[in-house]
C-alpha cells in the first residue's frame, strides 16, 4: 500500500496543552490551569467596532498585507517606539501565523535556530517539520536569558536566534541588561533576531524591554489575541526595519497561496484596539500572579513571574508529567513541562482564570505536594 501521508507529519506531535484542554470537557467543573486564554472577554468598544465592521459589509478580502489603515498606524507605533525610520507590516491571522510565515520564508534544511529552553511549543515543531535544527539553550533554574550559552552556540549554520518576553511558559521577563547583550551578539555575528512579543502588555513589575530597541535586524512579532482576549479572531502582525523589509516582502508572498488575509471585520476593530488601555486588566492580573505565587511558594520550586499569565514550577519528587497525572486526577489540569523542554522536571500553569479557581487550585496542589 502506498504510503499517503507525508514525512513531515511524523516530525511533528499533537499539542499537548490541547490534549489537556480537550480533558476539560471531560470533567466536572476543574481547576482550568491548561490553556493561554484571558478569562476576561473582548472589551465591549472593540466587540462594537467589529459588529460595526460587519454591519457595514467589511466582509470580503483585505489586502493581502492587511487594512491600509491598519497597517499604517501600526507602522508609526513601531516607528515611535523603536526609532525605525520607515518599518514595514503585515498584518497575519494570529502570531502563530506570523510564525509560521517567517519560518517558511527564512529556514532551510539543516539551518539552526537558537531556541533558550524552555521555550513556547509551536517553534520546535514547525522547525522540525521544514528540516531546521533546534538548538536548545538551557536556561534552567531561573529562566533568565543564557547570554555565553547563546553566543557559544552560535555557528556558520545559525539562521536565527528567538526571543519570547515576556515568556510562555515561565512568566519571565528578560532585562534591559541582557537585552542589551544579546543585541551586542547578534551585531558581532550578524544574526537575525526574531522576537515573540504577544504578552508584551503584561508585564507586572516594571517594563518590558524590546530587542528592537537596540537591534535593527530584528523581526518583531506582537499580536491582539491576549491583550484584548481576542484569541479567536486571529490577529496578529509583524514588521521589520530596513534591513529586513525583503522578509516582509517573502512573508506577504506566502501569505497569499495560505491564510490569504487576515479576518477584515476584525482588523478594523484591531485599529480601536490599538487606543485601547488595559491597565485596570493588567492590574488584575498582577493580582492573580500575587496570589498564585504566595499560595505556592513555601510548597514549590517556582521562580515568579514577571509577565504573560503563567508559572513554570518544579514538579516535587520526580518527573513533571508524573506529578501532572496526579494532579489531573485531582481535577486539576496543569500541563507537563516536557511539551516545552528537553526536561521533564517542571510543570505549567496558566493563570488565567477566576480568583475563586486559583485559590482552589492551590489548596489543591499543596495538599499534593
Amino acid at each position: 500500500m502506498i504510503e499517503i501521508l507525508a514525512d513531515r507529519t511524523s516530525k511533528i506531535d499533537a499539542s499537548g496543552i490541547r490534549k489537556v484542554f480537550a480533558l476539560a470537557g471531560s470533567l466536572k467543573d476543574p481547576v482550568n490551569f491548561s490553556i493561554g486564554q484571558p478569562d476576561f472577554d473582548v472589551p465591549e468598544p472593540l466587540k462594537e467596532e467589529a459588529i460595526k465592521a460587519i454591519k457595514a459589509g467589511q466582509n470580503k478580502y483585505s489586502q493581502t498585507a492587511g487594512d491600509a489603515v491598519l497597517k499604517k498606524r501600526i507602522a508609526e507605533q513601531v516607528r515611535n517606539e523603536f526609532g525605525w525610520s520607515n518599518p514595514a507590516v503585515l498584518i497575519s491571522s494570529g502570531v502563530s501565523g506570523g510564525l509560521l510565515l517567517a519560518f517558511l520564508s527564512l529556514i532551510n534544511p539543516e539551518d539552526e535556530v537558537i531556541i533558550p529552553d524552555p521555550y513556547f511549543v509551536i517553534y520546535k515543531h514547525v522547525i522540525n517539520m521544514l528540516g531546521g535544527k533546534c538548538v536548545f539553550v538551557d536556561s534552567y533554574p531561573d529562566f533568565e536569558l543564557p547570554i555565553e550559552k547563546i553566543s557559544d552556540a552560535i555557528t556558520g549554520k545559525t539562521k536565527m536566534i528567538i526571543l519570547n518576553s515576556p515568556c510562555n511558559p515561565t512568566g519571565v521577563v528578560y532585562s534591559k541588561e541582557q537585552i542589551k547583550r544579546l543585541a551586542e551578539v547578534a551585531t558581532e555575528k550578524d544574526i537575525l533576531i526574531m522576537t515573540d512579543e504577544i504578552y508584551e502588555k503584561f508585564c507586572y513589575d516594571g517594563e518590558c524591554p524590546s530587542i528592537a530597541n537596540y537591534y535593527e535586524k530584528t523581526l518583531l512579532l506582537r499580536g491582539f489575541s491576549k491583550s484584548y482576549a481576542m484569541t479567536g479572531w486571529r490577529l496578529g502582525y509583524v514588521a521589520a526595519g530596513e534591513s529586513l523589509k525583503n522578509v516582509i516582502e517573502e512573508m506577504t508572498k506566502i501569505q497569499q497561496y495560505t491564510f490569504v488575509c487576515a479576518p477584515a471585520p476584525f482588523q478594523k476593530a484591531a485599529i480601536a484596539a490599538l487606543d485601547y488601555k488595559i491597565s485596570d486588566l493588567v492590574d488584575a492580573y498582577r493580582s492573580k500572579r500575587n496570589l498564585l505565587y504566595e499560595g505556592l511558594k513555601d510548597k514549590f520550586e517556582l521562580v515568579k513571574p514577571d509577565g504573560a499569565f503563567y508559572a513554570f514550577i518544579k514538579a516535587p519528587g520526580g518527573p513533571g508529567s508524573k506529578f501532572v497525572e496526579k494532579a489531573i486526577a485531582n481535577n486539576v489540569l496543569i500541563i507537563p513541562g516536557n511539551v516545552f523542554s528537553e526536561k521533564d522536571t517542571h510543570f505549567r500553569i496558566s493563570y488565567a482564570t477566576s480568583d475563586a479557581k486559583i485559590q482552589e487550585g492551590i489548596d489543591i496542589l499543596r495538599r499534593l505536594a
